[in-house]
């Protein structure tokens, strides 16, 4: 086991995650139970992540000790979609570390996942959420929660200094940060003060567990993820977006009715959004 600087954890629980990843895998279990993936982790600047590995490591170790309570089902078996089998696979989930590596190569930090699509799914959001806290925890040592709070309260006077009532009015704001969070600590405070003083009209968060915690309806139906996924399993490229959404539109049968636009280009999205996917869809996101 390795040893830690700071000694807490910094993934919650099982739910300390967003929730198109949970979506996602009900979707795999039905459609995808033996699909093998590799995933692996890209810094995109050269920030020179190598000091960070042990606390890493340590930290992905942690996970393995996770496991849904009864109180945690509980939560999620009051969402009318996610089925009873899928709720019982979860609740036997446990993160298997056979199927990630960490390491130094090429004079960066790597972190690599293969194995089961279903398996690896849950990683992914844990994994970032912690390198972030790690790389902030070592750099940004004297930030406390306050400067967090104060920077978000001068935020909402910018805002009501220039946007109108009714533009305010109109204004929804949803939080989906917990994979580049500051830690998790700021993320709870940040969304416990959205919850009720956000001027606008704050709608909810992507994380499960503050979601249960705060008394909100998580928020994600799909994630990039799952139309890049279908370029490689089975259908033409040609037609992979449409396998994702036909497939997608079976899994949940109307509900989660958001349509990713972007992840081979514009042009190929409204080529394969008919009007077919027009009626059985109820909006679109475009990243």
């Amino acid at each position: 086991m390795s040893e830690s600087v700071f000694g807490d954890r910094i993934v919650q629980n099982l739910l300390d995650t967003d929730f198109y990843k949970l979506t996602m895998m009900q979707a795999v279990l039905h459609n995808y139970p033996n699909v093998e993936v590799e995933w692996e982790f890209r810094c995109r600047n050269s920030e020179d992540l190598r000091p960070y590995l042990a606390e890493v490591r340590f930290q992905i170790e942690r996970l393995a000790e996770l496991s849904l309570s009864a109180d945690q089902l509980g939560f999620l078996e009051r969402i009318s979609f996610l089925k009873p089998d899928f709720l019982r696979f979860l609740g036997l989930f446990r993160f298997n570390l056979r199927y990630i590596h960490t390491g130094i190569e090429n004079g960066e930090l790597f972190i690599r996942l293969r194995g089961p699509w279903l398996h690896v799914i849950l990683f992914e959001v844990p994994l970032l959420a912690i390198v972030s806290e790690v790389r902030n925890r070592y750099r940004y040592r004297e930030i406390v929660l306050e400067q967090a709070r104060e920077q978000l309260y001068r935020k909402f006077d910018w805002l009501t200094a220039n946007a109108s009532s009714d533009e305010l009015s109109e204004l929804q704001v949803a939080d989906f940060g917990t994979r580049r969070r500051f830690s998790y600590r700021v993320q709870e405070e940040v969304v416990n003060v959205l919850k009720h003083d956000f001027p606008g009209r704050f709608v909810g968060t992507s994380n499960v567990h503050l979601s249960r915690e705060l008394d909100m309806k998580p928020l994600g139906t799909m994630a990039h993820e799952w139309i890049m996924a279908h370029q490689q399993l089975g259908p033409r490229l040609i037609d992979s977006q449409i396998a994702a959404l036909d497939c997608w539109v079976r899994e949940y049968r109307g509900l989660l009715g958001i349509a990713l636009t972007d992840c081979i280009t514009m042009d190929a999205f409204l080529g394969d959004f008919d009007l077919f996917f027009a009626k059985l869809f109820d909006g679109l996101r475009h990243d």
